[in-house]
């Protein structure tokens, strides 16, 4: 019997017991086997109306021309990271303050261009200063008041003005992806359904779900004061801001402009700007993030004109960075040079550290982009180097040879030790042998580091061959000579051993930088570059860091190639040298 019979006869019977009858289907509407049919879709799942509601996707514009930046303070600077907290105690009250930088800055500049016995620094990033919530200062409570901790507005403004007569610009962490929980805004936000705070953050009426960015962490967090949400990337005590809200955005440009103008950085280090806005589930890197930092940029170019900006992207590289070039802030930190010079200093390979300077100078336009060795959220480069001085040297020297803009962290010219937690990583500086370091009178917020006795500034500085002596040698060569602080950027190929060697050239001003990373002397090498735009001639090399094995060979460059170069026969183990190429 046809099922078509079946169903009918089926039918008559339901109606017989007054029961309804199924409508058969029509022959088209019979599906032909157990499979989904190919042309219907299942259907769309309806959103839960708790959840936030999405916002509309904007159209990224088209992609700007990479450009160089206007001429200044920043062409050939170094950078110095402070941590406020563990610098120097100036009243004894165990916390690093203000007045203790005050105290300090001729250590770090003093002002006299033909001195050598400073830092030579010339750029101070102070991690945040703002009033906060915590010891570290990223969960801001007030943006303009000074943490209470490190002295007054006031005190503020007059290391500002003691930095610009040493020739010392400060930048500061602008904090803004998130406030604390304990932040005026969040907690009228948290208490008040109607305040007008409350679209300052980002809320759920259930717990949307989904994870974070960092290995799984949880970003919706569960509300204090009634059955709700709100949302932190990073921990419960930091909400996001929401910077779709006008009136968000319209708060960062008057910080910005009040930090600028009433206290007088000359710029901002931007904590991380990949999570500014998110989408959902999408909580980095967003095209909203990108032209929001558009918008930034054309306020600071319009209304605060010079201001600095280097941006946060951790574990930036040139594939990551991309999209923050080239019309968003000026620079960005370079991570993955980073871990080559740390990795080649400890590996005595150089192949990799090569390929990551030679990608981000190519790849990231005109040299905008800040190399460094290790900052506050990592391991100390002294103890990933297994408190190696020579090797420490060594990092040195590629890090202030490197393109772009160095920073360099507090107490790592003196090779402080520090793993993680991360107040490990933040000890205080370790001025002298004396008790505590030299860092306070009284009783210090963090116990120094075990070593200060016998590594600290006082007994460095009397040894010439002491890492902190090879770091002031090293900032004052790269500030004063133009083509280490500018220069272009031409690797050289070095056969017979993997060593590291480039030339950096401005105008007239070469040098050549030669690091055998190696723990074994080289073999007979050579050098050759097969060709570029150097003048032809033959050139005398002049020694401006390191003592060679042997005066260095001429140098002959014929249609701008240098053929199997070898500048004396071999390295000694673990040594660098800076080259000046003269006629």
């Amino acid at each position: 019997m046809h099922r078509l019979s079946l169903l009918l006869l089926t039918a008559m019977l339901l109606a017989a017991c007054g029961l309804p009858a199924a409508t058969p289907p029509t022959p088209a509407e019979t599906p032909t086997s157990a499979a989904t049919p190919t042309n219907t879709r299942p259907p769309t799942p309806t959103r839960d109306p708790r959840l936030p509601t999405l916002p509309p996707r904007i159209t990224p514009g088209p992609t700007a021309t990479p450009f160089p930046l206007a001429a200044g303070w920043w062409e050939g600077a170094v950078c110095y990271e402070i941590f406020v907290r563990s610098f120097y105690d100036s009243d004894g009250d165990g916390i690093g303050d203000l007045n203790g930088i005050i105290a300090k800055l001729d250590y770090l500049n003093d002002g006299n261009p033909t001195t050598t016995t400073d830092l030579g620094i010339n750029c101070i990033w102070l991690m945040p200063v703002a009033e906060a919530a915590s010891y570290h200062g990223y969960d801001t409570i007030d943006y303009y008041t000074v943490e209470k901790d490190y002295g007054t507005n006031d005190d503020f403004k007059r290391l500002v003005a003691e930095a610009n007569k040493r020739g010392i610009k400060i930048i500061i962490d602008l904090v803004l992806n998130h406030t604390s929980t304990q932040h005026p805004w969040f907690q009228e936000a948290l208490r008040d359904p109607n305040s007008p705070y409350r679209d300052w953050y980002l809320w759920s009426a259930i717990d949307p779900g989904y994870r974070g960015p960092f290995g799984n962490n949880v970003v919706w967090h569960k509300s204090p004061v009634r059955d709700e949400y709100y949302y932190g990337v990073f921990w419960g005590g930091m909400p996001d801001l929401n910077f779709r809200n006008p009136a968000v955005t319209a708060e960062a440009y008057k910080i910005a402009r009040f930090w600028v103008e009433e206290m007088g950085v000359a710029g901002f280090r931007l904590d991380a700007i990949k999570h500014l806005i998110e989408y959902y589930t999408l909580q980095e890197d967003t095209a909203e993030t990108f032209e929001w930092l558009r918008e930034f940029r054309r306020f600071l170019e319009r209304e605060l004109p010079g201001t600095f900006t280097v941006g946060e992207v951790f574990n930036g590289n040139p594939r990551t960075l991309a999209s923050y070039y080239p019309d968003q802030l000026d620079y960005y930190f370079e991570f993955e040079v980073a871990k080559q010079i740390v990795g080649a200093a400890n590996t005595g390979l150089a192949r990799l550290l090569m390929q990551a300077a030679q990608d981000a100078y190519t790849k990231l336009p005109y040299q905008r982009w800040a190399p460094f060795l290790t900052n506050h959220d990592q391991n100390r480069v002294m103890s990933v180097l297994g408190n190696d001085f020579t090797k420490a040297k060594l990092a040195a020297l590629a890090l202030l040879t490197m393109p772009g803009l160095p920073f360099i962290y507090y107490g790592e010219e003196i090779g402080m030790l520090g793993v993680k937690p991360d107040e490990r990583i933040r000890t205080p500086m370790q001025w002298t042998k004396e008790e505590f370091g030299g860092f306070t009178s009284g009783f210090p917020w963090q116990m120094p580091q075990l070593d200060y006795p016998s590594k600290n500034v006082m007994l460095q500085d009397e040894n010439p061959d002491s890492l902190l002596n090879a770091y002031r040698q090293l900032i004052h060569l790269h500030i004063n000579t133009p083509a280490l602080a500018t220069g272009d950027f031409i690797p050289l190929q070095a056969k017979g051993d993997d060593i590291a060697a480039y030339i950096r050239r401005s105008g007239d001003d070469i040098v050549i930088v030669i690091i055998n990373f190696d723990a074994l002397s080289t073999e007979p090498f050579t050098l050759s570059l097969s060709g570029s735009d150097l003048p032809d001639g033959t050139y005398q090399l002049v020694s401006l860091y390191g003592t060679p094995p042997a005066p260095p060979a001429p140098l002959t460059i014929s249609n701008g190639a240098i053929v199997e170069y070898q500048p004396f026969t071999e390295i000694p183990a673990q040594t660098g040298y800076i080259l000046k190429v003269e006629r």
